[in-house]
């Protein structure tokens, strides 16, 4: 699981050394692939999170007549909105060596 408080991510957009990207992998397509599917787990894992905390505040009621503004529950929603996004975290991890990868192909041909 990821640890959203103590993320590095930046929250805008970057400008990155193509040449840091694909160090590991030497193929600037394939660095992209795994950087890409890791950020696909991270949305799935931040979505699931948020999913939870924000049933914790569900109110089951067949009156649409009554609003209720809950606090705490738009306070998870500002934290999440203000995070990085999962693309972002995902460039992060892999430049930091975080993310296992390998290429089945090669082991295939050896």
């Amino acid at each position: 699981m990821i640890d959203l408080k103590k993320t590095d991510a930046p929250i805008n957009t970057t400008t990155l050394d193509k040449n840091k990207i694909d160090s590991s992998t030497n193929n600037i397509y394939e660095a992209i692939s795994i950087i890409s599917k890791r950020a696909t787990q991270i949305n799935s894992e931040i979505k699931k999170e948020l999913l939870e905390k924000l049933d914790e505040f569900a109110t089951y009621n067949d009156s649409l007549d009554e609003i209720f503004e809950n606090k705490e529950q738009i306070e998870v929603s500002k934290f999440y909105e203000k995070l990085p996004k999962p693309h972002a975290l995902a460039v992060q991890e892999w430049l930091e060596g975080k993310i296992y990868h390998r290429n089945t192909k090669s082991e295939s041909e050896e």
